[in-house]
């Protein structure tokens, strides 16, 4: 049987996988201007043919990889306090930047998008799909009367995750526990202050 005719869940959809999973991984050791199909190949233990035969560049590998990643499953905290769902939430972000296939999407998703039209396009997704995932943290603290009403969740979220991306992306500083506490503190007080409430 050849990859072509392989049936869903076999050669073909494992060959798929490995090189997607494969590129995630080449993101983060190489970064986007780096990477190359033949280096991705490599990894994946794939023919480079099996990969030019699916993907024509490294941009469209690049977009596949990343949307693949975008797909998954966020978990959204709800403890039933606000402060405690914003230490979660900065806890998961934290988790993700650490983790060498977060970091390797979150600067493919950065770097990519300088150069790629078609990778901004997976950012603007990426980062749609994980807003829109995690607004009832918000919302519901806003529910509850902890933050006031018309509070914009998407600034309190951006301003959670915003110091620790700054710290993988800007200043290399390290990812630490405490970093993420002083995140999520320091937002939960604005926004029970009223900070992000929409003008």
């Amino acid at each position: 049987m050849t990859e072509s005719t392989s049936r869903p869940g076999g050669r073909t959809a494992r060959n798929t996988a490995a090189v997607l999973d494969a590129t995630i991984v080449e993101l983060g050791a190489r970064g986007y201007e780096q990477l190359s199909m033949e280096a991705v190949a490599q990894r994946a233990q794939v023919h480079k043919t099996t990969v030019y035969r699916r993907w024509e560049n490294k941009e469209r590998l690049v977009v596949d990889a990343l949307e693949a990643a975008a797909d998954e499953r966020m978990e959204v905290p709800d403890t039933g306090d606000g402060a405690g769902d914003l230490v979660l939430l900065a806890h998961a972000i934290r988790r993700t930047l650490r983790s060498p296939e977060g970091g390797a999407i979150v600067r493919a998703l950065v770097a990519g998008g300088a150069e790629s039209a078609a990778v901004r396009g997976v950012a603007r997704r990426f980062w749609s799909t994980r807003m829109r995932a995690l607004r009832p943290v918000v919302e519901r603290a806003v529910g509850r009367g902890e933050f006031p009403a018309g509070t914009d969740a998407d600034a309190v979220l951006m301003a959670v995750a915003a110091p620790l991306y700054f710290r993988l992306l800007v200043t290399s500083q390290p990812l630490s526990r405490a970093s993420a506490d002083l995140a999520a503190a320091a937002v939960h007080s604005a926004a029970a202050a009223g900070a992000y409430v929409l003008s």
